[in-house]
C-alpha cells in the first residue's frame, strides 16, 4: 500500500512538474514571437526557445528537415500553445547564402482546439500571419517530411521578419 502511494505521488510531482515545464517553454516561445513595439523586430530568439524544447526532449536534437532556409522540428509530444496543441515550429534563418529570400523569424503549427480567436489575437497583436485549416500531412510532404498526421484542425502562424514588414509597404 506505501508503495502504491509512493507510486502516485511521484506521478503526480512528475505531472505537475511537466506542466509547470511546458508552461515556461510556451512562455519563452511566445516571447521569440512577439514583436518589439514599435520595430519589425522580435522580444526572443527562436533558436533558445527551440533549444528549451529540445532540452525538455519535445524535440529532437537535430530538425526533422531543413529545407530552403527553415528547420523543422516535429513535437515528440503533444505541448500546450495559447490553448491548442503544439505541433510544428519552424524556423527560418540563414547560414549560407543560397538564393532569394530568407526571412529570419519562426512559426508554429496547432492541432487547434475550440476556436481559434486567441490566435487570431495574437497574431494581429504581434504582426504575424495566420493560416487557418492548414492541410499538415501536404505542408509536411512539400519539404519532404514522411509523418502521420491524425486527422484533425490545425492552424499555423508564422512571425518572420516578412510578415512583421507586410504592413509597411501599403
Amino acid at each position: 500500500m506505501k508503495h502504491a502511494i509512493a507510486c502516485a505521488m511521484l506521478a503526480a510531482c512528475s505531472v505537475m512538474a511537466f506542466a509547470a515545464d511546458t508552461t515556461s517553454l510556451e512562455s519563452g516561445l511566445l516571447h521569440a514571437l512577439q514583436l518589439k513595439k514599435g520595430t519589425t523586430e522580435r522580444t526572443g530568439t527562436s533558436g533558445q526557445a527551440i533549444e528549451a524544447y529540445m532540452r525538455a526532449g519535445l524535440v529532437g536534437k537535430k530538425p526533422n528537415q531543413r529545407a530552403d532556409y527553415t528547420d523543422y522540428y516535429l513535437l515528440n509530444t503533444p505541448a500546450p500553445f495559447l490553448g491548442h496543441e503544439l505541433v510544428l515550429i519552424e524556423e527560418e534563418y540563414i547560414t549560407q547564402y543560397i538564393g532569394c529570400c530568407v526571412s529570419p523569424g519562426a512559426g508554429v503549427t496547432v492541432k487547434v482546439h475550440g476556436s481559434t480567436r486567441n490566435l487570431e489575437q495574437f497574431a494581429r497583436a504581434n504582426r504575424c500571419t495566420l493560416s487557418d485549416h492548414v492541410d499538415l500531412a501536404h505542408e509536411l510532404r512539400e519539404v519532404a517530411i514522411r509523418n502521420k498526421v491524425p486527422k484533425g484542425h490545425y492552424a499555423s502562424l508564422s512571425c518572420r521578419e516578412r510578415d512583421a514588414k507586410r504592413d509597411d509597404d501599403s
